[in-house]
C-alpha cells in the first residue's frame, strides 16, 4: 500500500495525487490509502475532526473519480479516519459541546479533543458518517488513528463503545480492512487485536528506530499484522538520512507498504522500489505465514532476523548492522528456526538497491560467491550452530539473504 501523509501531508492537490498514483500503479501499489486532509475544511491539525464528509473545494466530485480513475482490485482506496476525536473548531462540536469529554480548559494536544463515544447521540453520529462513506465509495481499507491519551473520566466506556462501533462496521462492511493507528503504536492490545486487520507500530519510518521497534512488537504481533513503510530518504520524525538499500531491507519484514512522495524519486530508485515490491509480493506467502526468528546476538550493534517456512524449505534472513561492530571480527551469524539435517542454497536477496555499503574488502568468500550469483551451498548444521561468517557491513546497513533447501532431510 502507499499511504499519502509523508507524501503530500495536507496539500490534496488533485493534480499532485494524480502524479503519485501514477508511480504508485507503476512501482506495483496494490492499495493507495489517502491521509488526513480529504475531509471538509481540514487544511491543517488545527480544525474539523469530527467533520466527516469529503471536503467539496478539494474534491468537488467526491472520491469517485479519484486520482488515477475508479479503483480497481489492482490498486483499491483506502482513507484515513480518527473517529474519536473532534476539534474544538468543527461543526460538530459548536452543535454538541456536550458531547466533548473533559473540561472546557483542558490542555489539548495536536488541538483536539476526545469525543464521547459513550454518549448514544455521539456513537451514531460517528458510526452513520462512516457508513456513509463505505457505502458511497469503493473504500477498502480504514486507517484508524487516535492522536491523544484518553485521560478523561469514562475512559473504560470510550473504549467499550469503541469496540461496538468496529464490531457494527465490521458486520455492515466485511470486506473494509482496519488499521489501528494510536498515536504510532498506543493502542496495540488483545481487545483490539480481535477487531482490526494491522497495527501501525510507530509514526517513525526512520529504518534504524523501526529495527527496534519491530523487534519488540513482533513478540506479540504476526508481520503480516504489522504495517511497515518505505520512506524518504531523510526520516520526517527524527531527520536522520538514511540509504535506499537499508530502508528497503527493513520495510520487507512486514505488512509492507509506502509512505514517500515517489513523484520526487529517481529513475534509479523508483526501479529499486519496482522490485522490492515485486519482491514482497513473491515473497509475501512465506514472510506472512512463516515462523518469526531472531539469533540472540551478544553484540547489540547487530542483529540476525527473518522467517522461516514452517517445512523449514525456506527462509528470508536479514543480517543487520545498527551501528559500528564491538569487535573488528564480528562472530559468526547463526540462523535459527531451520533444519538442521539439510542442506541449504544461500542467496543475496537484491531488493532493487544493489550490495549494501561494507567496510574494506576483507568478506568472507561465501558473501563474495553470493553477490556474484555462484552458488553457495551450506548444511543446516553450520547454519543453526555455527553460523555464517558476517560480511563487513557498514553501520545502519543490512544484506537480506533467501535459503532453500536442496535435499530432503538426512535421517539420524
Amino acid at each position: 500500500m502507499l499511504n499519502t501523509w509523508e507524501a503530500v501531508y495536507f496539500d490534496h492537490d488533485l493534480p499532485t495525487l494524480g502524479r503519485l498514483v501514477d508511480v504508485a500503479a507503476r512501482v506495483g501499489v496494490e492499495r493507495f490509502v489517502l491521509d488526513d486532509g480529504w475531509f471538509r475544511g481540514r487544511r491543517d491539525d488545527r480544525t474539523s475532526l469530527g467533520d466527516w464528509s469529503v471536503d467539496p473545494d478539494v474534491w468537488p466530485d467526491g472520491l469517485h473519480p479519484w486520482p488515477g480513475g475508479s479503483p480497481t482490485p489492482a490498486c483499491e482506496l483506502g482513507l484515513w479516519v480518527e473517529p474519536e476525536m473532534v476539534s474544538r473548531d468543527s461543526d460538530l462540536a459548536r452543535a454538541h459541546p456536550d458531547w466533548v469529554l473533559g473540561r472546557t480548559d483542558a490542555l489539548e494536544w495536536r488541538h483536539q479533543r476526545v469525543l464521547d463515544l459513550a454518549n448514544p447521540g455521539a456513537w451514531a453520529h460517528v458510526h452513520d458518517a462512516l457508513a456513509a462513506l463505505l457505502r458511497e465509495y469503493p473504500i477498502g481499507f480504514l486507517k484508524w488513528d487516535h492522536n491523544r491519551d484518553l485521560l478523561v473520566p469514562g475512559a473504560h466506556r470510550q473504549t467499550l463503545a469503541l469496540y461496538r462501533m468496529l464490531d457494527a462496521l465490521r458486520a455492515q462492511f466485511p470486506a473494509v480492512e482496519i488499521e489501528s493507528c494510536a498515536s504510532g503504536g498506543a493502542r496495540i492490545d488483545l481487545g483490539i487485536a480481535d477487531r482490526v486487520d494491522r497495527f501501525w507500530a510507530s509514526d517513525t519510518n526512520d529504518p534504524l528506530e523501526r529495527q527496534e521497534i519491530h523487534r519488540w512488537t513482533s513478540l506479540l504481533v504476526p508481520p503480516e499484522h504489522l504495517g511497515a513503510h518505505l520512506g524518504d530518504a531523510r526520516a520526517h520524525t527524527t531527520g536522520r538520512t538514511s540509504d535506499l538499500g537499508f530502508r528497503l531491507a527493513t520495510s520487507l519484514f512486514g505488512h509492507a507498504g509506502i509512505e514517500w512522495d515517489l513523484t520526487r524519486a529517481d529513475d534509479d530508485e523508483i526501479a529499486a522500489v519496482t522490485r522490492w515490491a515485486a519482491a514482497y509480493r513473491r515473497l509475501r506467502g512465506l514472510l506472512h505465514g512463516g515462523t518469526v526468528v531472531r539469533a540472540d546476538v551478544a553484540d547489540p550493534a547487530l542483529a540476525v532476523h527473518g522467517v522461516v517456512a514452517a517445512d523449514t524449505t525456506e527462509a528470508v534472513v536479514a543480517l543487520v548492522a545498527l551501528a559500528a561492530p564491538q569487535a573488528a571480527l564480528p562472530a559468526p551469524a547463526l540462523v535459527p528456526g531451520l533444519d538442521s539435517r539439510r542442506t541449504y542454497r544461500v542467496e543475496h536477496l537484491d531488493l532493487g538497491a544493489g550490495a549494501p555499503l561494507t567496510v574494506g574488502d576483507a568478506h568472507p568468500r561465501w558473501w563474495d560467491d553470493a553477490l556474484a550469483g555462484r552458488p553457495v551451498l551450506v548444511p543446516g548444521r553450520v547454519l543453526t550452530d555455527v553460523g555464517l561468517a558476517r560480511p563487513l557491513l557498514a553501520p545502519q546497513q543490512a544484506c537480506v539473504l533467501h535459503l532453500t533447501a536442496v535435499d530432503a532431510p538426512t535421517q539420524g
